[in-house]
């Protein structure tokens, strides 16, 4: 038993103790606005990033790059809301926010990611659009 807990530790620790940091894009103060206002507007109620959030609403994770959207997309549907979103009242600088955090959240990667690929050690290799 005790060996099989010192070879669970040990595992432990080289898989957690290793440095990440490489493949973290920190967000700007710009999309950290919008990211308050994403969470306050509870916007994950009903949208997803990257797959997590709600299933009423389209996953917005790639709404940036994706081809005939973009910011004034983006912009417009936070004006008028569309079916069953709200229309919200927000500022040109709460909409530039919003339009910003998303626009980071798309640099960050894919969703879905289809070229995916688990290593030997359990982790997931995925690929980036930005590093």
């Amino acid at each position: 038993m005790l060996t099989l807990v010192s070879v669970f530790g040990f595992y432990n620790f080289i898989i957690y103790a290793e440095d990440d940091s490489g493949n973290q894009k920190r967000l700007s103060d710009q999309a950290l606005k919008g990211q308050e206002l994403w969470q306050q507007n509870n916007c994950f109620s009903c949208h997803q990033l990257y797959g997590l959030g709600g299933y009423l609403a389209p996953d917005l994770t790639n709404i940036y790059s994706a081809e005939n959207k973009g910011a004034d997309y983006i912009k417009a549907f936070l004006n008028s809301g569309i079916k069953a979103m709200p229309r919200f009242h927000f500022t040109e600088d709460e909409k530039e926010a919003i339009v910003t955090f998303l626009k980071e959240v798309d640099e960050s990667g894919y969703y879905p990611n289809h070229k995916a690929a688990i290593k030997a050690d359990g982790w997931v290799e995925i690929e980036y659009k930005i590093r």
